[in-house]
């Protein structure tokens, strides 16, 4: 059952343009009937908190409980579909690549770097690049859901995406609230060194009298000014992430297996298996460094296209192999 599904949303998953088939209209639509309803106006906080909890666990029960009762084999094949088809894919993910090309074709490397850059921030990414951030939101949108489906079913779809979401959500608003204390720590220090440079040419006559070889105090300004500079910390912003290191964990390894056969499997394979049990290497790193060593790339420096679209190929041939293998697995009786 959990194949038919699976190839009947792939196959419509890109027909279905409107926003009411894409994840993002009900999870606001969802954000809002629960904050309501729980008065929940509270700021976001920078961990999972049991209120996260609830608002997670609600749908992902409602959603296996029902699904546990309905005794129809064709309502419970169409209603898991229309929940994947639902949690399956990113638009806005597709528009920014799509935007990104046309920009590269109308040679415009401003636009593309601004198209670059609001990708990671929109998905909170670190800073890598954009065919590396394609292959790592294909498998968060693609192939996780794809596994979680085919082995928890459609209430595991739904908890993988309502967490990615979350988490995400928090981590931009933490990182909002990060710049803002920055710039007023920022601007506290400007108004501090500005002072004090107004102090030090008030005396600055009477010390040159005194006291000619002594260190002037610009410079000594200038050391308390980069001393009391608030330094990007964002440990607290990256707490709730060590949740999702664990949820992608073994799928990630999954995935990039799958990297190895369908690309180059004698240069992946030692990056595989030298970051198999390393149980503190960013999952996202993992993914990438198996997907670059999967395939040759080879490109022109000027060229800003090729990498992004090579990647994007490999990403593709490795998601039709995860659809292969569960294939044979439902044939064989191994999966249902």
């Amino acid at each position: 059952m959990s194949l038919i599904s699976l190839l009947i949303a792939i196959a419509l998953e890109r027909s279905l343009s409107s926003s009411r088939w894409g994840f993002y209209h009900y999870f606001q639509w969802y954000q809002r009937f629960f904050d309501k309803n729980t008065n929940n106006d509270k700021p976001i906080a920078k961990k999972i908190t049991a209120t996260d909890v609830a608002f997670i666990a609600v749908p992902v029960v409602v959603i296996g409980f029902l699904l546990s009762i309905i005794d129809n084999g064709l309502i419970h094949v169409a209603l898991s579909t229309v929940i994947l088809i639902v949690c399956l894919g990113c638009a806005d993910t597709r528009k920014s690549y799509k935007n990104y090309l046309t920009s590269a074709a109308n040679g415009e490397e401003t636009t593309m770097a601004l198209h670059h850059q609001q990708l990671l921030t929109d998905k909170n990414l670190p800073a890598m690049g954009f065919g590396q951030a394609l292959v790592w939101l294909n498998y968060r949108y693609y192939v996780a859901i794809t596994l979680f489906f085919v082995v928890f079913g459609a209430a595991g779809a739904v908890f993988y995406r309502l967490l990615t979401s979350v988490i995400e959500q928090q981590n931009k608003h933490c990182q909002d609230s990060l710049n803002t204390q920055e710039s007023a720590a920022g601007q506290e220090s400007l108004a501090e060194q500005h002072n004090a440079e107004v102090s030090s040419a008030n005396v600055s006559s009477a010390e040159s009298a005194t006291t000619e070889n002594e260190p002037s105090h610009n410079d000594t300004t200038s050391e308390q000014h980069e001393s009391t500079v608030t330094p990007r910390i964002a440990d607290g912003c990256n707490n709730h992430h060590d949740i999702l290191f664990w949820v992608d964990w073994l799928p990630v390894r999954i995935t990039s297996f799958g990297y190895m056969f369908v690309g180059h499997f004698s240069k992946a394979m030692p990056v595989w298996l030298e970051n198999c049990f390393d149980f503190n290497k960013p999952t996202q790193q993992v993914l990438i460094d198996v997907a670059e060593k999967s395939e040759d790339i080879f490109v022109d420096e000027g060229d800003c296209t090729a990498e992004p679209c090579l990647l994007v190929r490999l990403a593709k041939r490795n998601a039709l192999f995860v659809l292969a293998v569960i294939a044979i697995l439902t044939l064989m009786g191994t999966l249902t």
